[in-house]
């Protein structure tokens, strides 16, 4: 499954412009009066002018797998990154046979960059903002996941991950390509504090040949 947009909302517009074109240093999709859209390899990141919403979402963005310790160093020159409850910067996921770095953006959301050693995506060039590949996974918060999820399989013929999990607070559908990972109300993002919060989230995919335009907590 590709995951060709997210669009999101922020109640700090210009704040956000500056660190995903300044900081980040992601090419200019499109922009109006109330959004902005920056190109993340080939998917699209929109975010839309919300107002005393204080919306914080996770989203994570894959990159070469074997680019992980230039991309951490990249990373260390724009902003801090994250430490999880081991105290380091690098979680690996034995069952996704993956490994990931954490970050804020301006907005307090959760990003990620995500090494996935299944994908064959590796490069010899130097990793910089063209490194990243696409939007890997964008989280889903809903009050029931499981039944959330058990809906859009139905209805839209998207596979449960084949690497699980599959729990009432914690599920994910899609491939190594592109996950929708939906979490329960109140659950904590990984890894930090942060509670999942519902808010207005847009999912614009691709899978099994078709494309879909998914809209959560509308």
């Amino acid at each position: 499954m590709d995951i060709l947009e997210i669009s999101i909302k922020t109640d700090n517009l210009a704040p956000t412009a500056a660190f995903y074109a300044d900081v980040l240093g992601f090419p200019l999709g499109s922009k109006g009066q109330d959004f902005i859209s920056f190109l993340a390899g080939q998917s699209t990141l929109t975010f839309i002018q919300s107002t005393n919403q204080n919306p914080c979402y996770h989203f994570a963005f894959n990159i070469p797998h074997n680019k992980l310790d230039e991309a951490i160093e990249w990373a260390k020159s724009r902003f801090t990154l994250i430490i999880d409850a081991d105290n380091s910067i690098v979680t690996d996921f034995e069952n996704w046979n993956a490994s990931a770095v954490y970050f804020y953006d301006n907005n307090n959301n959760i990003l990620e960059f995500i090494a996935r050693y299944d994908l064959s995506n590796t490069t010899d060039q130097a990793f910089g903002v063209s490194s990243i590949l696409s939007i890997s996974e964008i989280g889903i918060v809903a009050d029931a996941p499981l039944d959330l999820a058990e809906k859009l399989v139905g209805e839209n013929n998207i596979p449960f991950y084949s690497k699980g999990p599959k729990t009432d607070s914690f599920t994910a559908l899609g491939d190594d390509n592109g996950l929708l990972v939906m979490v329960a109300t109140n659950r904590k993002w990984y890894p930090t504090d942060h509670l999942a919060k519902k808010h207005f989230t847009k999912v614009k995919l691709s899978a099994n040949g078709s494309v879909s335009e998914l809209t959560f907590n509308n």
